[in-house]
């Protein structure tokens, strides 16, 4: 869960949030850590019994009399889908109610294609994939997607983004609707990155900033414990954020001088290419810096000087605990994320940067399709939708 808050015990959906942490208990456990009495805490467990979210496991020891059974999370009871696109690849996973990948598959897909193809592939190959994972369609209860463009959260409607021509607007929980039963919930990519990776490495820190460099910049934001959307779910849009040093570079949201223009993946490598170096994509970049190539190293250290004139700003506003770099420029992360040290340890104040730790994402590549998982998670274990479903 994104956030730790104490559970509402006005039913069994807020009984079970203290189960999810996989640790059995006794009915004696729950009722002493809650102050439920001894009958409730029995009929609520029952209850979820009946959900097959939990599920008794090997006996507690006793103090006399008959021993005291305990019960646990059964995080196989359902399965969620999440899927991840990016500007050109997509990724697909069913997992378990922990986020564990049951079954993946990944494949170049260009999201300019529009929403119809990709949702033709999604619904075929996540069938596909139930069906490897010996599931089918009504195990799932929920579907967490990230697209790499602006999301109205409360929608999942892609709004204006700039790299998806056909998608403004697109209704994806409704298109998907004929396939799937349960939610679904569309969020911007680092958005989904930045629960990722908290879930995946970071799980105690309330305050962190996950940056994406890949064909475009932005950035998740959790605070608080919580992630952050803004009002309309751009918050954390800093690729369009003006640049003294972009000058009159034009960007592909139709403004100049933004960040995005001059130090993401794509305007690296159409800076070297312009230098007359070999270079179409930020992969190509990548394989450059590793290669040892002088050029492309001085241009992602420069890029990551400019991210970091943009972050510096954050730092400022949120004091984070954490900034972290992911995305296909993460590959270089050596020269990104030196350049962005060189300027927020420079020009922040002290007491925002003595604990503060800029480094590569530990989830990688993997950040995406973990936190697609979680938000499908996250929702469909959510207090009210167990007592939803068990009014049903």
């Amino acid at each position: 869960m994104i956030a730790s808050q104490a559970p509402d015990l006005s039913h069994a959906g807020g009984l079970f949030q203290l189960l999810r942490d996989g640790q059995p208990r006794t009915r004696a456990d729950l009722a002493k850590s809650t102050g439920l009495s001894r009958p409730t805490v029995a009929q609520r467990i029952d209850q979820l019994l009946g959900l097959g979210l939990i599920t008794p496991v090997s006996d507690a020891a006793s103090t006399g009399g008959r021993p005291s059974s305990q019960f646990a999370f059964n995080p196989r009871a359902r399965v969620v889908v999440a899927a991840d696109f990016g500007a050109s690849h997509a990724r697909l996973a069913v997992t378990d109610l922990t986020g564990t990948v049951l079954a993946e598959l990944g494949e170049e897909r260009e999201i300019s294609d529009g929403p119809v193809s990709a949702i033709e592939w999604l619904t075929a190959s996540a069938l596909r994939l139930l069906e490897t994972a010996d599931r089918s369609a009504a195990d799932v209860v929920g579907v967490g997607i990230g697209l790499p463009g602006p999301v109205e959260f409360s929608t999942g409607r892609p709004i204006n983004p700039p790299i998806m021509p056909g998608w403004d607007r697109f209704d994806l929980p409704g298109a998907l609707k004929q396939t799937f039963t349960a939610p679904v919930l569309v969020d911007n990519d680092v958005n989904i990155m930045a629960l990722g990776e908290r879930n995946f490495a970071w799980p105690d820190t309330t305050d962190l900033l996950f940056v994406k460099v890949a064909t475009g910049i932005g950035a998740g934001i959790i605070s608080g414990g919580s992630l952050r959307r803004g009002s309309h779910g751009a918050a954390g849009d800093i690729g369009h954020v003006a640049l003294p040093r972009a000058a009159d570079t034009p960007c592909a949201c139709g403004n100049r001088g933004c960040l995005e223009a001059v130090a993401s993946g794509r305007a690296i490598a159409r800076s070297l290419a312009g230098s007359g170096v070999a270079t179409t994509t930020p992969a190509d970049v990548v394989a450059l810096v590793k290669a040892g190539d002088l050029q492309a190293i001085q241009a992602v250290r420069q890029a990551g000087r400019d991210l970091g004139e943009v972050l510096t700003t954050c730092v400022s506003l949120m004091n984070p605990s954490l900034i972290l770099i992911g995305g296909t420029m993460a590959q270089a992360a050596e020269h990104l994320v030196a350049g962005v040290r060189e300027v927020v340890y420079a020009r922040s104040i002290p007491l925002s940067t003595e604990h503060l730790m800029i480094a590569p994402s530990r989830a990688a590549g993997d950040a995406a399709i973990l936190g697609a998982a979680h938000l499908a998670i996250d929702a469909a274990l959510s207090p009210d939708r167990i007592a939803a479903a068990l009014s049903r």
